[in-house]
């Protein structure tokens, strides 16, 4: 079987199974009243206030003091909003926090994160997975399925029901401010490959995903959590692309869809209109055209894409009546319920599609549990979110996403026992790739380069490097991102290109891929590894491809410059 033939047979499955695989979803006619009953009940039992305070999420933190933490509290008591959204903190406080929190709610709460790459994208003490972008060079989609059930198992831990992921974004930008690294790469298809690996996976384990961000944040210069990014292009650009994972991941069965707030022309002309406020947009392409009918989620309703031209609660009765159902972070919880129930009242917000999207959230609430809710378990948890099996699937994936872009040859003539120089850039302390290469080529002295060397101290440095008989590298951004653009000074870039110029020059790059086009002069080295992001884990990769211990598979998923182009990968001997 071919590999193109075996992934059409892999993703045939995925699909299939998705549209059985949400754990929760009732399978007779039985469930099914059991269900509906529970929904008409607790809608029932709730006022206007109450049922329009279920399309609310509101912001918590574990980071932020006793003071944060009961004012969260006061709102969940008083205003009986339907769920909450986690941001910093840690994993114990969280469970704690969760606990006491539910404990106040009139109806439970759908409790979600960005959890993008698992816990680790929001809590310190947890596993971080790879970004997607590093995924995005996997050639084997199990793997990816695989970890969004690992992540999906943690989020249940923790008592969470909903992750806002996977990013559907075709990051056709490589200046994109906003997407980059989250992205799993420029290509559409392995985009939409990727994503639903990762919402199949998430839901067979009975979390609700949503994919983000429609109809398409890949191609802005413009980050819309500061200003209102502008997408120009045609509709059927539009249709053909940017939009295209998304329609795969609803015929994939995909639970949610979370819309950016972008302008788009195309779609629907008022001018500074948010797509997150866009009827044409929300109801009538998402729900209409492309027949989505999971939950719709705004992106968070504080930013300034939305909230510059939309100020107090304008926005908030926008967004109900465009389609979206679940408002994000309203800025304002009492004065949203307001505005809310007074544009209700004046016909501003058709009242079935209102009842329609209550009962839509209710069910999603059933649909995860939360008809019998669980008190989360504060004991060993850390234990459970940092698993053994964890750490080896961790390894297992930067060990299938690790790209060698040239210099199959050049490694292979690599001799453990010649006079080696193992220079780190872009930092100026020991790093776990130097060390673990200490192990195989014994005659060698370690350098560094910090980002910020001057001239003298690099001219002095590339002196010594050419006394070795080999020298491999390693360029890292130490950043807590790895965003599109190295921040080292032009000494460094230059010093970069000398490097690689050198005889028998090895050179691995821990950092995002877009950052090698600034690089001038490093496709001159023997050969080329690319890491993606600076990971104790992506660092013992390398190692194992250059001691020739692992034979690297990943491919590059978005393209660099004319030299390295998507696709490009060579599996070393």
């Amino acid at each position: 079987m071919s590999v193109f033939s075996k992934y059409i047979f892999f993703t045939g499955l995925l699909i299939c199974f998705a549209a059985a695989a949400f754990a929760q979803k009732p399978q007779n006619a039985d469930q099914e009243k059991q269900k509906n009953h529970w929904v008409d009940s607790v809608f029932n039992k709730l006022n206007r206030h109450d049922r329009i305070a279920q399309l609310l999420m509101v912001r918590a933190h574990t980071n932020k003091g006793v003071a944060y933490e009961d004012s969260v509290a006061g709102v969940i008591e008083n205003e009986h909003i339907g769920g909450l959204v986690f941001f910093q903190g840690g994993p114990g406080r969280q469970a704690a926090l969760t606990n006491r929190y539910q404990k106040l709610a009139k109806v439970p709460l759908l409790i979600a994160m960005d959890g993008e790459w698992g816990l680790g994208m929001r809590l310190d003490s947890t596993i971080s997975y790879p970004y997607q972008m590093t995924l995005g060079a996997i050639r084997d989609n199990t793997l990816i399925y695989k970890m969004s059930q690992f992540v999906a198992r943690d989020f249940k831990r923790l008592g969470m029901t909903m992750n806002f992921a996977p990013d559907m974004d075709v990051n056709n930008n490589p200046n994109n401010p906003v997407i980059g690294f989250r992205s799993f790469g420029d290509n559409k298809i392995n985009v939409a490959k990727k994503g639903i690996a990762y919402l199949t996976g998430m839901q067979s384990e009975g979390i609700l995903t949503t994919a983000k961000h429609f109809p398409g944040h890949g191609d802005t210069d413009v980050d819309s959590h500061f200003d209102l990014p502008l997408l120009p292009f045609s509709k059927e650009r539009l249709d053909t692309l940017e939009m295209y994972p998304f329609k795969e991941a609803i015929k994939a069965g995909i639970t949610g869809i979370m819309v950016a707030h972008m302008n788009v022309p195309a779609l629907d002309t008022t001018a500074h209109l948010p797509s997150t406020l866009s009827r044409p947009i929300i109801t009538g392409v998402l729900k209409d055209e492309l027949g989505f009918q999971g939950l719709v989620v705004s992106d968070a309703m504080e930013m300034k894409g939305v909230v510059k031209y939309f100020p107090n609660s304008e926005a908030d009765v926008l967004a109900l009546n465009a389609g979206n159902d679940i408002i994000e972070l309203t800025q304002n919880s009492v004065r949203a319920v307001a505005a809310i129930k007074k544009a209700i009242r004046k016909g501003g917000i058709n009242k079935k599609e209102f009842i329609a999207k209550v009962k839509k959230v209710l069910t999603a609430k059933y649909d995860v549990g939360l008809n019998h809710l669980q008190e989360v378990s504060e004991s060993n948890l850390y234990a459970d979110l940092n698993s053994e099996e964890s750490k080896n699937l961790n390894q297992q994936l930067t060990d299938a996403a690790i790209t060698l872009l040239k210099g199959d040859t050049a490694i292979r003539g690599l001799i453990p026992f010649k006079k080696t120089a193992l220079l780190a850039i872009g930092t100026n302390q020991i790093t776990p790739f130097q060390l673990g290469l200490q192990r195989w080529y014994a005659n060698n002295n370690v350098f560094y380069a910090s980002k910020t060397a001057s001239a003298e101290e690099l001219n002095q440095l590339l002196a010594q490097l050419k006394t070795y008989d080999q020298v491999i590298v390693g360029i890292f951004d130490t950043r807590l991102r790895p965003y599109n653009k190295l921040d080292f000074n032009n000494n460094v870039r230059d010093f970069i290109g000398q490097v690689s110029a050198l005889n028998n020059s090895v050179v691995t790059v821990f950092a995002n891929p877009y950052t090698v086009a600034s690089m001038i002069g490093i496709e001159k080295s023997s050969a080329l590894i690319l890491g993606y992001q600076n990971s104790l884990e992506m660092q013992q990769s390398a190692v194992k491809v250059i001691s020739r211990q692992l034979k690297p598979t990943g491919t590059l998923p978005v393209n660099i410059n004319s030299a390295f182009t998507f696709g490009m990968g060579i599996a070393a001997r």
